[in-house]
């Protein structure tokens, strides 16, 4: 998974849509959506990262006028 840390967000988010595709494809086999399944919550939680990394230094930079890592 070092791969999907390099992603940017919207690279992250182009990768899932293209996972949700692929689970919602009737001919998709099982053991594909398996698989599909772990790379897509992968990528929320890749997400969800990064997502939270821009809130924090967000709310740094409105209450102090500029950026401090956490």
């Amino acid at each position: 998974m070092s791969e999907e840390k390099k992603l940017s967000l919207e690279e992250a988010f182009e990768n899932l849509e293209t996972v949700i595709e692929k689970l919602e494809n009737p001919e998709t086999s099982l053991e594909d959506s398996f698989t599909a399944y772990k790379e897509g919550i992968s990528l929320v939680n890749l997400c969800n990262g990064m997502i939270d990394k821009v809130e924090k230094e967000v709310k740094v930079l409105s209450q102090g006028g500029n950026t401090d890592e956490f």
